[in-house]
């Protein structure tokens, strides 16, 4: 069974509009080339150092940013991914919900998934944690196009996640992310692959790229990765869809061929 699936970098902005109308944009654009699901990075809508301006642009998934791309999804006949946005918690007025959200085709809610892991890095000056709220719940849906995981970018750095992913399923497993330069210089791509080669999943990888504001700069490198751990396509370095068809007859095969998902030995461990 193979798929098109798309993957928008972006070099999102404090201005939503703008990045809305991109957003728009790419979508337009993946209806037109027959894509069957398109996926943006995350904090696609906005970027911003100001913890307050955060908050005043986050929305809980009633809200009109969700509801927007519900019907962009019904109306172009396409499932979107929303790498993630900032999600209104009403009982904790402190912090928010980084949260990924598919949407299928219908325009539906097809999975919601909260970041897990908080991307605090001295080194970088960042400390995530301090206004987000991590989830506690991995997650995989059934969608057309197969069983997906969905994961947020410093996800990625933590094998565990991806093999509970896989043991439930997943098939495709998303990595939007807003990965810093300098740590995606040494890091996007090794454990990117890593993770599919070890899992034997395709990873569908939307990045943030280049200068968001003075200081924060992203990767770029958007990535589709097959179960043998090939990248199949990867954007350039510029905001751009790019896109590639992925096939789970394939991903089948592979897992039939050298079947390492049989082989582990969670006893040994357990104990230990």
């Amino acid at each position: 069974m193979k798929s098109h699936i798309g993957v928008v970098q972006m070099n999102s902005s404090d201005n939503i509009e703008e990045n809305l109308t991109f957003a728009q944009a790419k979508i337009q654009q993946a209806e037109a080339e027959g894509i069957d699901l398109i996926a943006f990075p995350e904090t696609f809508l906005y970027i911003s150092h100001d913890h307050d301006e955060k908050h005043r642009v986050a929305q809980t998934l009633e809200g009109q940013i969700v509801q927007t791309f519900q019907d962009y999804a019904s109306k172009y006949d396409l499932s979107i991914l929303l790498g993630s946005i900032y999600e209104k918690i009403p009982s904790d007025k402190e912090r928010l919900y980084n949260t990924s959200i598919l949407i299928n085709r219908q325009g539906e809610l097809n999975g919601v998934y909260r970041k897990i892991y908080m991307c605090d890095a001295p080194a970088l000056g960042y400390n995530e944690s301090e206004g987000i709220k991590p989830g506690d719940t991995p997650v995989v849906v059934d969608h057309e196009i197969g069983k997906i995981g969905l994961s947020i970018c410093y996800d990625l750095r933590f094998p565990e996640l991806y093999r509970d992913l896989t043991a439930k399923g997943a098939e495709i497993i998303f990595v939007p992310a807003a990965f810093f330069l300098y740590t995606g210089k040494h890091h996007w791509l090794p454990l990117l692959i890593a993770r599919a080669i070890e899992n034997q999943v395709y990873i569908v990888a939307p990045n943030q790229w280049g200068e968001h504001y003075e200081g924060r700069i992203s990767y770029g490198s958007s990535v589709v990765i097959d179960p043998w751990g090939s990248v199949v396509c990867c954007a350039p370095e510029r905001p751009d869809l790019v896109s590639t068809m992925i096939d789970l007859t394939y991903l089948r095969d592979v897992r039939a061929n050298m079947p390492i998902l049989n082989h582990g030995r969670p006893e040994v461990y357990q104990n230990n």
